[in-house]
């Protein structure tokens, strides 16, 4: 492979819904340009970016994948995402390492939530939009149908480049508006024969055609002018006024193809060329300077200029362990080249600098400013850390990941995956920053978390497959607490005769509530020495040791005060043990005076949804024991904001019916908001289960 500059470079995010052909399109891309030799196909499992054993069983894309076309002395760097919102992780991060997107949009299905979310993400950061009707061969294929849902749901912004010629089974060329040419392909192939425009389609082109001319002239007042004086607008010119109009977000062109067939895959290789920004166009992005960051410098994508690289995914493969993918910001890098890891502070060694084409790597000489490269077997690098040089430190921007939304508790399957279970799902979690696992000391259980339940049981299968570790899922024990709302006093004594010497506490205690969250506090009012001063502590560490086995369900007291007020001894028989015992019986003698109820915790919920399904989102948290706290707009038009404080035991898989109540347009995120007195039935369930677990629990012993 020649070296490419940043001129000559084309970064493309490739987003859309799952199952909308995205897949399927970046194989054809790289096929057709001659950069790959095999076309593959989804049912197969051959192509090219879906190659894990994952992708191919299921039939989707559940990573991101990298592969190259070459095209008119072009490198067009091409990011294939998944387009199921439970990876979207993965689409974020192939956003963040491109300069443009194509989003992709199935001629049958037409615009579905993913394409939705994804376009936004694109027009959040500014990146131009080039639109795909793929599966144009497929059965109830409908182009302008699509078209006026771009229209409709996304942006009128929208302009056609290239239309159809037939659709369906008789879907057999386009017409490019820019060459006002036709282009009918041979069957089952992607060779073609240019000619004049078809007369039976000579009206369709003629409307699409002035549709397209008068969009690009009103972004441009010198266009303007020439076009409404009768001047025509050359090809060249109108090429140009679409790049432009893209680089501003005011026009976004749509095009039609069948990746299958290779139909149109020609005329897209060229119009990515000419209408995407190079690596070298877009504007400069900001770093702070230095590993501690004090301030921000300018990266621009120079050779010349110091070294600047992100590491967007983290990829293990067996027997070669992490793979790296890196988007070079500034600067170039030469194979076997040592560079800083500003992140965290650490020097890496390029040891086989590489560009991928799916699951190949092609090993090269250097990789230069604005490219997409890949590294294996780097020490102490993960995803989002920043590459630079130890002369010029820097860190870039992080990739704003989406936070976990969906939990469930993992246990191993056996005694033999225990120990392997943390340090598999830590590398996971290095490899997928959505994923995230962590141990609950109040449950004690090792929790998993992820974006939906697609994610984690994926996630669970990469576990088995890639380090021989079973773990079954289970829901979350939720950590409730308990706590007083009355007072009492009684005794605790203990004593034991059993010959020789014996052990003998006895104290009397008063028990009352504290304010929430005012903890645990204990009092020694003892006048005299009925109790001496060196046995009092050991009373309160009774106290502490029996409040964390609770009352009612197993679950922790807090938030109560004890008073030791007084008791008597034994010279010869009392010592500290027998006076914790001596406060733990008086503990389970006073607390069930005092009123003991149970504490549930409450997180404050968000809920983003579009107006149509505010009411469906609002019946909905009310029955999960729900209080509405306001609703809002959500300000950028996308709909309204509800705001609501749920028990976090009604929430387990709440992002799952949320994505099937509003048709996955509702989206929502939570935090913990406070403990809160449990409703009386709701507490006997608690109560009741938590009895029968204990039960199970002694038989199996």
């Amino acid at each position: 492979m020649r070296e490419y500059h940043a001129h000559d470079i084309r970064n493309v995010a490739v987003v859309g819904h799952g199952a909308s052909g995205k897949t399927t399109l970046v194989d054809a891309l790289a096929y057709v340009s001659g950069s790959s030799k095999r076309h593959g196909h989804i049912k197969d499992g051959t192509t090219l970016t879906d190659h894990t054993p994952e992708e191919i069983e299921r039939g989707y894309s559940i990573e991101l994948g990298c592969a190259f076309a070459e095209w008119m002395d072009t490198k067009i760097n091409l990011v294939d995402v998944p387009g199921y919102l439970d990876f979207q992780g993965d689409a974020i991060a192939g956003v963040a390492a491109a300069d443009g997107v194509i989003c992709v949009v199935s001629a049958a299905s037409g615009v579905e939530v993913g394409t939705i979310k994804m376009f936004r993400e694109a027009n959040t950061r500014q990146d131009p939009v080039l639109f795909v009707v793929s599966m144009m061969d497929k059965e109830h294929a409908d182009f302008g149908r699509v078209y006026q849902q771009i229209k409709d749901k996304l942006s009128n912004k929208v302009v056609p480049v290239e239309i159809p010629i037939g659709s369906g089974a008789g879907f057999r060329g386009i017409m490019n508006l820019f060459s006002r040419r036709a282009y009918i392909y041979k069957p089952k192939s992607s060779e073609y024969v240019e000619s004049d425009i078809p007369a039976e389609e000579q009206a369709t082109f003629d409307k699409y055609y002035q549709e397209m001319i008068e969009a690009i002239s009103a972004t441009d007042d010198a266009l303007l002018e020439r076009y409404l004086d009768g001047v025509e607008i050359g090809r060249d010119e109108a090429i140009h006024g679409m790049k432009e109009a893209m680089k501003r977000m005011d026009l976004y062109p749509l095009f039609a193809v069948s990746a299958e067939h290779t139909i149109g895959i020609n005329a897209l290789l060229t119009e990515l060329v000419q209408l995407m920004p190079s690596a070298y166009d877009m504007e400069e992005i900001h770093a702070f300077k230095g590993a501690e960051g004090d301030h921000t410098v300018e990266i621009h994508a120079i050779d010349t200029n110091p070294f600047a690289a992100l590491v967007f995914k983290t990829h293990t493969e067996p027997h070669v362990g992490e793979v790296s993918y890196f988007r070079i910001f500034s600067g170039s890098v030469s194979n076997g080249q040592e560079f800083f890891n500003a992140t965290r502070d650490h020097v890496e060694k390029m040891g086989h600098l590489c560009v991928a084409q799916g699951k190949e790597r092609m090993e090269v000489p250097v990789l230069r400013a604005g490219d997409i490269g890949c590294v294996a077997k780097l020490k102490n690098t993960h995803t989002n850390d920043t590459l630079s040089t130890r002369e010029h430190p820097v860190r870039l921007f992080q990739i704003p990941f989406p936070e976990p939304v969906v939990s469930f508790a993992v246990h191993a399957s056996s005694r033999n995956d225990e120990e392997k279970l943390q340090p598999g799902l830590h590398r996971l979690h290095d490899e997928d920053p959505t994923f995230e696992t962590h141990y609950n000391s109040e449950t004690h259980e090792t929790i998993i978390s992820g974006l939906g339940e697609r994610h984690l049981e994926v996630t669970m299968a990469k576990l088995r497959r890639k380090y021989n570790v079973t773990g079954e899922l289970t829901k979350p024990r939720i950590p409730y607490r308990e706590t007083l709302i009355g007072r009492g006093e009684g005794q605790g004594r203990h004593k034991k005769q059993s010959g020789g010497r014996g052990q003998f506490g006895d104290c009397w205690i008063r028990m009352a509530p504290r304010p929430r969250g005012a903890g645990y506090h204990f009092s020694d009012k003892i006048v005299g020495g009925v109790i001496p001063s060196n046995f009092r502590p050991a009373v309160d560490k009774g106290i502490q040791e029996a409040s964390a086995r609770g009352i009612l369900a197993g679950f922790p007291l807090v938030d109560f005060e004890v008073e030791l007020f007084d008791g008597s001894y034994h010279s010869v028989d009392s010592n500290e043990m027998s006076f914790k015992m001596a406060g733990i019986l008086a503990f389970r003698t006073v607390s069930p005076k005092c009123k003991p109820v149970l504490l549930e915790p409450l997180d404050e919920v968000e809920v983003r949804v579009p107006d149509a399904f505010m009411g469906d989102v609002m019946g909905d948290l009310n029955q999960r024991r729900g209080r509405i706290m306001g609703t809002d707009s959500a300000g950028d038009g996308t709909g309204a904001l509800v705001r609501a404080i749920v028990p976090q035991a009604e929430l387990h898989l709440y992002a799952t019916d949320l994505n099937s109540l509003t048709h996955g347009y509702g989206n929502y995120a939570r935090k913990f908001h406070a403990y809160e007195q449990m409703p009386g039935e709701a507490a006997q369930r608690v109560i009741a289960d938590s009895a029968k677990n204990r039960k199970e629990e002694e038989v199996e012993a």
